[in-house]
């Protein structure tokens, strides 16, 4: 649908109970229990699967600093976050040849971070063709592969 600015307009009202949602818990996902879904270790940050992915493959680049904003980043920091998302990008094309991505980083709840205490970079693999109807008529996001398979296939083919 267009208004009188031209702009195509996709309407997601689901997202809204995220966005508007309850208090999210006390505790930090990227500080507490990442293990699980964890993917490759740097020296001052790691990449970890996001567990509600986008797409299979979506990572989160972290660093181990509980910081809220890219510029409380060390510059060692920066550079290590910024080689980890190269090395994301080849690992995801070599594993499951994604077609383009979408890399970046919400900073602060406003501007849509889920965890805003936490900065963590998203790296999100695209195809063609990859978004359909489902998440708008049916409520529903089509995911074709385990996060666990995603994992192994991932931690496989980083080279540590």
């Amino acid at each position: 649908m267009r208004d009188g600015d031209g702009l195509e307009r996709l309407w997601t009202p689901w997202r809204l109970a995220y966005v508007a949602g309850p208090e999210k818990p006390a505790g930090c996902p990227f500080c507490d229990d990442f293990e699980p879904l964890l993917v490759a270790r740097g020296e001052l940050v790691y990449a970890v699967l996001n567990k509600f992915p986008y797409n299979p493959g979506h990572l989160l680049i972290c660093p181990y600093r509980h910081v809220p904003d890219y510029t409380d980043l060390t510059d060692a920091e920066v550079a290590e976050l910024g080689l980890f998302t190269q090395q994301a990008m080849g690992v995801i094309r070599k594993v499951s040849s994604a077609h383009g991505f979408n890399i970046g980083m919400n900073q602060g709840a406003v501007a849509g971070a889920g965890i805003a205490a936490h900065l963590h970079q998203h790296v999100v693999p695209r195809w063609g063709g990859d978004s359909n109807f489902l998440p708008v008529v049916g409520g529903t996001k089509a995911l074709p592969q385990l996060l666990a398979d995603t994992r192994e296939l991932l931690r496989g083919a980083w080279v540590q």
